[in-house]
């Protein structure tokens, strides 16, 4: 008695245009991450954003008690003028000492000329020339003196721009533009100078990176395709959503990680929507290239000892199973790199209860799997 024939269902083998395509699961990373601190120390009087606000490079944050600072500098100023002051009179005084020395040491050469010609006495040449060397001592006393204050006029100069620089302080302002995260600091509270707690954390998340591995098998392809300045497509999708994020590779780690063989990659995404957000898990598809090969549903690929194979319908209605070498899956379709031709038919549905020349009977017309 011969067996009726199996339904099953069948699809035909199509050659198609199909993306080559590394999956990995990626963590979403913050471009720039800055814990905001203090650089002087004080009481905080006031809080100028709401936690979780989206801040611009430059905006005003906090604010520390300035009345100190400010005190500082006006001391600072009041000795920058005083010995400016002192500038001017030490200035003065070795001009009236230099015009002394001239006249000293022009009175020293003629009484020295009126010795030698018998006018004057050597008495009279030696308290001229003692006047001449205590006018030149005079006038070194002044230029040391004048040394000095110039000295200490710089250093006041340079306490009063330290004040005004730790007045600036006062105003604590964002170092990038970003989201702020919970407030660690409240008003009221006596601020730290450079803490190890910061007072807040901005996160930059527009743009923003995603971090994956993918094997190191792929890594002279990736590489290549950076050299050549074609930007790999990346998709994220975060869980329980639906729709991709597209960003592109951005960096390449410098090493392979030898205990799991695997190369790190960043994508760069605008995340314009804030639809990703830092320490995030996302699932995350970059495709290398597309190329032209035969397709088959992923349903029909049995597993056998003797390995991967399907049951490839005859022009007589039976069915032989044949192995096969799959590829990738993209969609619910499978490449099929040896085994199968693009036109061949094969069984998608009712492997069950098949076997070597078993006769069949399509639940359905061959379906068409995808376009050219």
């Amino acid at each position: 008695m011969v067996p009726p024939p199996v339904p099953v269902n069948t699809a035909e083998a199509k050659e198609e245009l199909v993306p080559i395509q590394v999956r990995a699961v990626g963590n979403v990373e913050a471009l720039s991450s800055v814990g905001v601190k203090a650089q002087i120390g004080g009481p905080l009087l006031s809080v100028k954003f709401a936690e979780g606000a989206t801040v611009a490079e430059g905006d005003l944050l906090f604010e520390i008690d300035s009345r100190p600072f400010r005190e500082a500098l006006r001391q600072a100023e009041a000795i920058v003028r005083k010995d400016e002051a002192e500038l001017r009179v030490a200035e003065a005084n070795i001009s009236r000492d230099q015009a002394r020395l001239r006249n000293a040491e022009a009175e020293s050469r003629r009484f020295e000329q009126l010795t030698k010609e018998g006018i004057s006495t050597r008495m009279q040449e030696d308290e001229v020339r003692t006047a001449a060397e205590v006018a030149m001592q005079s006038v070194r006393a002044d230029e040391a003196a004048l040394e000095s204050i110039r000295a200490s006029l710089e250093s006041g100069r340079s306490a009063v721009e330290q004040t005004k620089l730790n007045l600036g302080y006062t105003q604590i302002r964002a170092p990038i533009s970003g989201r702020t995260g919970s407030l660690l600091m409240h008003p009221g509270n006596l601020v730290q100078a450079n803490s190890e707690q910061p007072l807040v954390v901005i996160n930059q998340i527009a743009p923003i990176y995603v971090t994956f591995g993918v094997p190191e098998r792929y890594l002279g392809e990736i590489s290549a395709r950076q050299n050549s300045k074609q930007k790999l497509i990346i998709e994220a999708k975060p869980e329980g959503t639906t729709d991709a994020i597209r960003g592109t590779l951005s960096v390449i780690d410098n090493s392979v990680d030898s205990t799991t063989g695997t190369i790190r990659l960043k994508g760069t995404f605008e995340n314009r929507n804030r639809q990703l957000w830092p320490g995030q898990f996302v699932n995350v598809v970059m495709t290398l290239q597309t190329r032209r090969a035969t397709v088959i549903p992923s349903e029909a690929i049995q597993s056998g000892q003797q390995g991967t194979f399907v049951y490839v319908v005859k022009p007589d209605q039976t069915v032989e199973p044949r192995p096969v070498v799959i590829g990738q899956t993209v969609e619910g379709k499978a490449i099929v790199e040896s085994g199968v031709m693009a036109q061949e038919t094969v069984v998608t549905d009712g492997q069950s209860r098949l076997y070597p020349g078993a006769k069949i009977a399509p639940a359905t017309p061959p379906a068409v799997s995808g376009s050219n």
